[in-house]
């Protein structure tokens, strides 16, 4: 996804803040329990893409296909509509679109080719999170330029983890947007490396979900496996196509080869969404205290991953 594309998401959403903003208070609760009504869960073995890969759900969560995916990112939380067509979403058992605290996984797939994962002993994380920091700051320019808030990468919330025999990849960072005082956002990536490609598992949450997400993650993380047949191991040297990036790549800023960490403003921007929209049909308190930030100025303060 190039710039020019983001900047147009970023203004979408600016523009149905405002939408939301107008609309009448009533009409939005009786659609949004409409859509409400359409997301229909599913427990169980869930399979991906004809195949691909499978999500064994345990107890503890549920799972909505790309169609309930789309109506509660879209529909309710009020994201533009993805470019490629979703996975699904896990959700936990007790899942309520509406609540403030709800968080979720949405799942991608990005079919780029083999990912190498040699260089998982030599990265240094230090360096990397320093290198990160400096392209998010250089990248703030160009942000301004065109309106929208600068980026401040604070740091790791979570520091990159590998584990090496399930070829399993995840990590948090926290960033800010421009001047918020608000609570900063999450950035929250889980990555399953296969023979032909990555799941890309992103958690939309905020900072103080943290914890919770953090405890969630190993269970997630066992839930999610590629089928036999496209699983890491089953790579075919020579004849399999082989990624342009390695397990670096992936950490700084989603697939920084293909296009860098502007991936992270729209990533916080879509979050954002969710808070507001929530907020629709909550007290009144809450519809104003949103309602009285200014988007272009602070960035919001919530997180989804995009890849």
């Amino acid at each position: 996804m190039n710039t020019k594309t983001i900047v147009s998401l970023i203004f979408c959403f600016f523009a149905a803040v405002g939408m939301a903003a107008a609309a009448p208070d009533d009409a939005r609760r009786v659609e949004l329990n409409s859509l409400k009504s359409r997301l229909k869960y599913q427990s169980g073995e869930i399979q991906l893409r004809d195949g691909l890969a499978a999500i064994k759900l345990t107890d503890a969560f549920r799972y909505l296909d790309p169609a309930g995916a789309e109506t509660l990112l879209t529909g309710i939380w009020g994201n533009p509509a993805s470019q490629n067509k979703l996975l699904g979403v896990i959700v936990p058992a007790e899942f309520d679109p509406f609540d403030p605290n709800a968080w979720c996984v949405i799942i991608d797939f990005s079919e780029d080719g083999y990912v190498s994962d040699s260089d998982a002993a030599k990265i240094n994380y230090a360096d990397l999170l320093k290198e990160m920091k400096a392209g998010t700051s250089s990248a703030n320019e160009e942000r301004q330029k065109n309106g929208y808030p600068p980026m401040e990468l604070i740091g790791w919330a979570a520091t990159p983890r590998y584990d090496q025999d399930s070829h399993k990849f995840y990590w948090a960072k926290e960033i800010k947007f421009g001047d918020s005082t608000e609570e900063n956002t999450l950035n929250y990536n889980i990555r399953v490396l296969g023979r032909r490609g990555v799941l890309v598992l992103n958690v939309v949450s905020g900072m103080s979900q943290l914890s919770e997400i953090e405890k969630a993650t190993p269970e997630i993380l066992s839930m999610v496996n590629f089928n036999a047949g496209n699983a890491y191991a089953d790579y075919v040297p020579g004849t399999d196509k082989i990624a342009s990036y390695g397990l670096a790549a992936l950490v700084a800023g989603g697939i920084a080869a293909k296009t860098g960490l502007f991936k992270g403003l729209l990533v916080a921007i879509l979050a954002f969404k969710k808070v507001i929209f929530a907020g629709l049909i909550a007290v009144t308190s809450l519809i104003m205290k949103v309602f009285k930030k200014k988007p272009a100025s602070d960035g919001g303060s919530a997180s989804i991953q995009e890849t």
